[in-house]
C-alpha cells in the first residue's frame, strides 16, 4: 500500500498566493497590448497633430497669398491709374502754363477735366480723385465732403481740383518723402478718410522737362474705400474666431477683419498696440504673415488653435475608438491563447499533483507532435515507471515484514509451546484429565488458526477465535486470577483482517501488566465509520508516556516493545499511515491498546458448477 501525501499548512499558505499560469499569460499579454497600443496611439496622434498643424499653416498661407494677390491687384490698378497722370507730359505742360479767359476754359474742359475724369473712372472702385495744382490760374472745382451719410454712401467716381495753398501747411503733405522719379508715393488716411473709412494714395505730379531738376506741379490723392480695397481680407476664409489685419510699415493697423475687442474698436493706435502686446501673444493663436512688397504692407492672420484642435479632437476620438477596439480584440485573442496553453499546463500540473498524492494511474493525452504531446508521453511513461518501481519496493518491503513477523512468531511460538506443554505435564501429574483434554484441544485449535494454510488475510471472526483459544489455554493456567470479557459488534463479521494482531497484545498483558494476584482483560471489536477498531483493555500497572514514546520510536535499537512496533508497522504497510496501533495508559490504573484497520469485506471464492 502506497502512503498517501498530506498537504501541510505551509503548502496551503503558498497555494493561496499562487497565480495560475493562465492569469500570468493573460496579464503579460495585457501589459504588452496596453504598452503597444499606448505607444502607437501617442506616436500616431503626435504625427497627425504635427501634420495637421503643417497642413493648416500651409492652407492658411495659401489663403493669405490669394488675399495678398487680390489686394495687390487692386492696389496696382490704382497705382497704374496714377501713373497715367504722372507720366502725362501734355497734362503737366498744360497745368504749368498761366492762362486765363478762353484759353483757360479750353484747357480746363479739353485737357485737365477729361483726363481727371478718365482717371477717376479707370477702375471700378468708388474712387475720389483729388488733385492739388500749384498754378493758381487753374480753376478749382470740388465737392464739399461734409460729415453726413450722403457723402459716406456716395458711390460714384469723382474728381476734385484744388490749389496747393490748401495743403501747404498740412502734415500729410509736409511728411511726404523726397521725390524719386516714379517711386515716391504714400498710402495714408488724410482729410476725411478716417471719418469715411477710406484710405488715399498720395503722389506728386512733376515736370521732368529739365533733367537736372524735378519740379513739383501738383499733388494727386486717390481716395478709396477700405472695405472695397480690402474686400478679400475676410476672416471667415480662415475660420470662426480668426482675425485678419493689414498693417503699414510703422506697425499701424490699416484694416481689420474679425472680432475686435470692444475697448479697441475704432482706435487704430490702441488696436496696433494690442496686436503687439503680450496679451495677444499669450493667447493660443497661430500667427502667419504675408508681405505686400510694393507698399511694404503686411497681411497678418491670427488663427485660434482651437480650430486646429477641434479637428484634432475629432480625429483623436477616432484614434481612441480604434485603440479600444484593438485592445478588446487583442484581449479576446490573448484570452483564447492563454486559455489554450493554460489548460494544457494545468492538466500537466494536475497529473504531477496526483503523482505526489500517490495516484499513479492518472494519464494525459495530447494530439499532434508538439512539445505538449512529448511532455505528456514522457509524464505517462514516468508514472508507469514510478508505479512499477513502487510496486516492486512495496512487495519487497511486504515480504520483508512478513518474514520478520514469521520470525517473530517462530520466536514466540516455541516459548509459548514450552509453557503450555509444561502446564499439560502438571495437569497429567495431578490426574486432572478433563483440564488436560481441554488444554490439548485449545492448543490444537490455536495452532490450526495460527497456521491458517499460510494465508495473511483472515476473517475477523477467525482472529477473535484465535485470541479466544489463546485465552482458554491461559485460563487453565491462571484460573480465577484472570477475568476476560468480550464486547463484539455484530457488524464486523463480513470483514477481514491481517492475522495475528490481537493475540500478541493479550500475551503482552499477561506478561507485563500484573499489579497483584488478579487481572481483568477486556477485548472489544467494533465497526466505527469506515474502520474496524480493536481494543485490548487491562486494569494492570499501566505505563509512563516516555515508555510509550520509546515503543513507537523507530530509532530505538533496544527490544523494548519490538513486537508492538512490528504489528504497528505491519498494519501501516498493509493499509496506510492513517491506520495502526495507539496506546493510552496511566500508571496504577491500566492500559488501553487500540488497533485501527479499514473495514474491508472478504472476497469469497467463486465456486464453479459441476
Amino acid at each position: 500500500m502506497v502512503e498517501r501525501w498530506k498537504p501541510n499548512p505551509r503548502e496551503n499558505q503558498a497555494k493561496r498566493g499562487y497565480i495560475p499560469i493562465g492569469y500570468k499569460l493573460m496579464l503579460t499579454f495585457m501589459v504588452f497590448i496596453l504598452i503597444l497600443v499606448s505607444v502607437n496611439f501617442y506616436i500616431s496622434n503626435s504625427m497627425y497633430d504635427a501634420s495637421m498643424r503643417r497642413q493648416t499653416r500651409t492652407n492658411i498661407q495659401g489663403t493669405l497669398m490669394q488675399i495678398r494677390d487680390n489686394v495687390a491687384y487692386k492696389v496696382n490698378d490704382i497705382i497704374q491709374t496714377s501713373a497715367t497722370l504722372y507720366d502725362d507730359h501734355s497734362l503737366v505742360q498744360s497745368v504749368r502754363r498761366n492762362q486765363s479767359g478762353l484759353n483757360n476754359y479750353n484747357r480746363m474742359n479739353k485737357v485737365i477735366i477729361p483726363k481727371l475724369e478718365s482717371a477717376a473712372k479707370a477702375i471700378g472702385l468708388n474712387l475720389r480723385l483729388s488733385v492739388y495744382f500749384r498754378n493758381k490760374t487753374v480753376d478749382e472745382r470740388y465737392r464739399i465732403w461734409e460729415d453726413d451719410d450722403d457723402n459716406k454712401d456716395f458711390s460714384e467716381q469723382t474728381y476734385d481740383i484744388y490749389h496747393m495753398s490748401r495743403i501747404l501747411d498740412k502734415s500729410w503733405y509736409l511728411t511726404l518723402p523726397r521725390e524719386k522719379y516714379n517711386v515716391t508715393m504714400q498710402w495714408k488716411q488724410v482729410e476725411e478718410d478716417q471719418r469715411d473709412g477710406r484710405i488715399s494714395l498720395i503722389r506728386r505730379m512733376v515736370d521732368m522737362s529739365n533733367p537736372l531738376k524735378i519740379e513739383e506741379v501738383g499733388v494727386m490723392r486717390f481716395s478709396v474705400r477700405l472695405n472695397e480695397l480690402f474686400d478679400s481680407v475676410d476672416y471667415a476664409k480662415l475660420g470662426e474666431g480668426s482675425m485678419l489685419s493689414v498693417m503699414d510699415p510703422a506697425g499701424r493697423i490699416v484694416f481689420t477683419s474679425g472680432k475686435i475687442p470692444e475697448e479697441y474698436d475704432g482706435d487704430a493706435d490702441k488696436m496696433s498696440k494690442y496686436y503687439l502686446s503680450t496679451e495677444m501673444a499669450g493667447q493660443r493663436k497661430l500667427t502667419i504673415e504675408e508681405e505686400l512688397p510694393q507698399q511694404n504692407w503686411r497681411i497678418v492672420a491670427h488663427v485660434p488653435l482651437d480650430i486646429i484642435e477641434q479637428e484634432a479632437q475629432r480625429v483623436r476620438y477616432y484614434f481612441i475608438m480604434i485603440c479600444i477596439l484593438c485592445v478588446v480584440l487583442f484581449t479576446c485573442t490573448g484570452f483564447l491563447i492563454s486559455r489554450y496553453f493554460s489548460k494544457r499546463i494545468t492538466k500537466i500540473v494536475s497529473v504531477l499533483n496526483a503523482f505526489r498524492e500517490g495516484d499513479l494511474h492518472k494519464r494525459i493525452t495530447y494530439r499532434g507532435k508538439g512539445e505538449f504531446s512529448q511532455i505528456a508521453v514522457a509524464l505517462n511513461e514516468m508514472g508507469e515507471d514510478i508505479e512499477s518501481l513502487i510496486n516492486k519496493v512495496y512487495l519487497t518491503q511486504l515480504q520483508k515484514k512478513e518474514a520478520e513477523l514469521e520470525m517473530l512468531q517462530s520466536q514466540i511460538n516455541p516459548h509459548f509451546l514450552y509453557n503450555t506443554l509444561s502446564s499439560i505435564n502438571q495437569l497429567a501429574k495431578f490426574g486432572e484429565m478433563e483440564k488436560l483434554q481441554s488444554m490439548v484441544m485449545q492448543l490444537a485449535q490455536f495452532y490450526r488458526l495460527t497456521l491458517n494454510s499460510g494465508k495473511t488475510m483472515i476473517p475477523i471472526a477467525a482472529e477473535i477465535d484465535q485470541a479466544s483459544a489463546y485465552l482458554d489455554i491461559q485460563k487453565v493456567k491462571y484460573g480465577r486470577r484472570m477475568e476476560v470479557t468480550f464486547d463484539i459488534d455484530a457488524d464486523i463479521w463480513p470483514y477481514e483482517t491481517v492475522k495475528l494482531i490481537l493475540q500478541p497484545f493479550i500475551e503482552n498483558v499477561l506478561k507485563h501488566a500484573w499489579s497483584g494476584d488478579r487481572i481483568h482483560i477486556g477485548i472489544s471489536v467494533r465497526k466505527e465509520g469506515d474502520s474496524i477498531i480493536y481494543r485490548v483493555i487491562d486494569d494492570g500497572l499501566g505505563m509512563k508516556k516516555e515508555r510509550i514514546h520509546k515503543i513507537f520510536d523507530p530509532r530505538d535499537d533496544s527490544h523494548t516493545g519490538c513486537g508492538i512496533r512490528n504489528i504497528d508497522q505491519r498494519v501501516k504497510l498493509h493499509y496506510g499511515s492513517e491506520y495502526g496501533v495507539t496506546i493510552y495508559s496511566r500508571e496504577g490504573i491500566g492500559t488501553t491498546v487500540q488497533i485501527r484497520i479499514p473495514a474491508r469485506k472478504r472476497v469469497l471464492p467463486v465456486r464453479s458448477g459441476g
